[in-house]
């Protein structure tokens, strides 16, 4: 099958939810960029990811990535994401590498307490919001990058 990798590329870099996305380090198979959440408490920063494409895509799911650290009930310690759009029972061939990025945007704007990998963090923010969003804007702004002017 033919990569449309260079479309793909081209229409995820004119999308205004991210910035710098560009293949890493010469591999069309490893893109890295920033991705920009439009909700507190993550707007305050700029968060790095990583989306890995499998030799046999669009056959199989890419897998999405957190470089940066963030505070948040559905990004793992080493920044794995629950992100079922990605899970092979759930994977569209035809589904495009802006659709994933729009999916993992949407899922940092809007935390669901049900798509969880710590527990605890879901938790927090079912039972007390408050001390919830105090952490998580204080992670952020210790830990995201600076936001890239518009």
């Amino acid at each position: 099958l033919p990569h449309p990798f260079p479309q793909e590329l081209e229409e995820a870099r004119r999308w205004e939810g991210v910035r710098d996305v560009r293949p890493l380090d010469g591999n069309v198979r490893r893109w890295g960029g920033l991705l920009l959440p439009n909700n507190p408490p993550y707007n305050t920063g700029a968060f790095r990811f990583e989306l890995t494409f499998s030799p046999n895509h669009p056959l199989e799911p890419p897998c999405a990535t957190l470089r940066t650290p963030i505070y948040h009930p559905s990004v793992d310690l080493e920044g794995r994401v629950c992100q079922p759009l990605t899970t092979h029972g759930h994977w569209e061939p035809a589904t495009r590498a802006i659709q994933v990025l729009q999916d993992l945007l949407l899922q940092l704007d809007s935390p669901d307490p049900r798509r969880l990998l710590r527990p605890d963090v879901a938790r927090e923010l079912q039972e007390r919001p408050e001390e919830f969003r105090r952490r998580a804007e204080e992670h952020t702004r210790l830990h995201a990058e600076p936001r890239p002017d518009p």
